[in-house]
């Protein structure tokens, strides 16, 4: 199969392009090489005849189809995405231009690949999305999100978000077109770009500095290790039914402030300080304006049809996170000069 992956140099895309290539797939990374996206995510796997990278911002309508008539991909995997909630708040046009506007010429140039290609069967659009879509939840166990969830975005990235997956769902039923949709929780592990709460907490930590929670730190999220996503992910795009959603989510709900407690509870045993824990470097902050209380994923739709679940708990995601961190200095050193990493965002409303 060959997989055109946008975003494929970020995050959760990178995650997705190596697991990808390691399973026998071709995988075609269309990248716009952003702040938050390095190649060296996907260095392991530069080199294999599997592997194609073409820098285009999909925002660039001619240069997608010129993309899609060079590779003629089998399935699309679309992940890229302005996704950072503190930079949405403060500059939210990025935001719409590439998750809203870029989503609509993915599709447009896919829709029209498909039609020229004879309508393939076989031929999937997969949109990666998020369970911020969805809003804030009441602090109570028994609820949480589901497929049929009405949407309810509070920021500015949740919003263009839940635009996009409208989009999608609307050129199916309109088009046809082929799509299956995701929506994840929060993402954690190796590669994560270091503005994120799990990266920030673990160098900080290391560096001495603060450990910023927001609010009293009662924030809950549902903790998804970025590998687990990525097979999450690959087997949608393989087996989901189309026009289907499917949430992915860790079954690891914590607060914020457990989360912190955790990672310094993990760098307390692999890289102890001199003197005392590194939670005596917690320290609250003002919090984030439109600060959804609570995320949960109920995942039995994709357990149930597809058979998935997580391999890790939060805890073993976590340790192995810090660990990569640990052995990976050079990777996130390059990364903390890039604009904005570092400072405090999101804080004008």
């Amino acid at each position: 199969m060959k997989i055109l992956i946008t975003g494929g140099a970020g995050f959760i895309g990178s995650a997705v392009v190596r697991l990808a290539i390691a399973r026998g797939h071709e995988a075609v990374n269309v990248d716009a090489l952003t702040y938050a996206a390095c190649l060296d995510n996907v260095a392991s796997v530069s080199d294999s005849p599997l592997y194609a990278f073409e820098q285009v911002d999909i925002r660039n309508r001619a240069e997608l189809d010129t993309v899609f008539a060079k590779h003629t991909p089998d399935v699309v995997m679309h992940l890229a995405a302005e996704s950072h909630v503190d930079r949405s708040i403060d500059g939210p046009g990025d935001f719409i231009e590439t998750n809203i506007t870029g989503t609509f010429n993915m599709l447009e140039a896919a829709r029209k690949y498909w039609i020229e290609a004879g309508k393939p069967d076989s031929f999937r659009f997969h949109h990666i999305s998020t369970d911020e879509v969805f809003g804030s939840l009441p602090n109570d166990p028994s609820v949480m999100f589901t497929e049929e969830t009405p949407y309810d975005p509070r920021s500015p990235y949740s919003a263009s978000k839940a635009s996009s997956d409208h989009l999608v769902r609307a050129w199916h039923e309109t088009y046809g077109l082929p799509v299956v949709l995701t929506n994840c929780s929060n993402n954690y592990g190796p590669f994560h770009f270091p503005e994120k709460l799990v990266p920030v907490i673990i160098l900080n930590a290391l560096a001495g500095k603060e450990l910023p929670i927001y609010g009293d730190g009662s924030n809950i999220r549902d903790w998804l290790y970025v590998e687990d996503h990525a097979d999450a992910l690959l087997l949608v795009v393989e087996k989901g039914v189309l026009g289907r959603s499917y949430n992915i989510g860790g079954e690891n709900e914590r607060s914020n402030l457990e989360l912190v407690q955790s990672l310094c509870a993990i760098l307390d045993e692999k890289r102890p300080k001199s003197s005392g824990s590194y939670a005596d470097q917690i320290t609250f902050v003002t919090d984030r304006p439109g600060h959804d209380a609570r995320y949960a994923i109920d995942p039995s739709r994709i357990r149930t049809e597809l058979g998935w679940h997580p391999s890790v708990t939060v805890e073993q995601g976590l340790a192995l996170t810090v660990e990569w961190y640990l052995a990976n200095e050079a990777w996130w050193r390059a990364l903390q000069n890039r604009h904005g990493v570092g400072e405090r965002l999101g804080v004008k409303a």
